[in-house]
Order: C-alpha cells, then sequence, then structure tokens
C-alpha cells in the first residue's frame, strides 16, 4: 500500500474540512484519505480521515509534533483496516477510541 498525495499536492496550503491550513494531504487510492490541518477553528492541530465507503473521523492535537504522532499512526492503523465485514464495526469503535 501506497500513500499518495492529493491532487499532487495542490491541497496544500488551501483550508481544510475543519477550517484550517492543510499541511498533509494524502490518500492511499480506493482506501482511504487523511488529512492534517493547522489553526482550525477547533483545536491548533486536526487530522481528519476516512476509510471510503466505511466511516469518516476527525482527531486533534494541541502541538505539532503531537500532530504527526497521530498523522502517522493513524496512517498505519487504516493500514490495517480489516476486509472482513464483521470486524468492521469494532475496529472503527477501537480507531476512534484510540485516536480522539
Amino acid at each position: 500500500m501506497t500513500w499518495e498525495q492529493v491532487n499532487s499536492g495542490e491541497t496544500i496550503g488551501q483550508l481544510g474540512s475543519e477550517q484550517g491550513v492543510i499541511l498533509q494531504d494524502e490518500v492511499l487510492p480506493d482506501v482511504s484519505r487523511i488529512t492534517l490541518e493547522r489553526d482550525g477553528k477547533i483545536a491548533p492541530f486536526s487530522i481528519t480521515c476516512g476509510v471510503f465507503g466505511a466511516f469518516m473521523h476527525t482527531a486533534f492535537a494541541g502541538t505539532a509534533s503531537e500532530a504527526k504522532q497521530k498523522y502517522n499512526a493513524m496512517k498505519a492503523d487504516i493500514e490495517q483496516f480489516p476486509d472482513d465485514d464483521e470486524l468492521v464495526g469494532d475496529w472503527i469503535e477501537r480507531f476512534t477510541d484510540q485516536f480522539n
């Protein structure tokens, strides 16, 4: 699995869904998208991600280092999204509890 920049990086510097400046914006083709923003309406940093057709979630961070750590951990976890529909609900619940 290889993450790619969304639109070849054209979204960097634009406003994201949390009304912050997009710092990173990546897609795992046909699977997921994750976006890191700075200075949004709710928190200094926000990480919004989703698995296409399954769920969307936003986590928040107070510092750049915390945000980068969460961003990378969320990406790694998304790569483990289950193929078995019976496991998806439990996976989503654990993910959203872990990354809040």
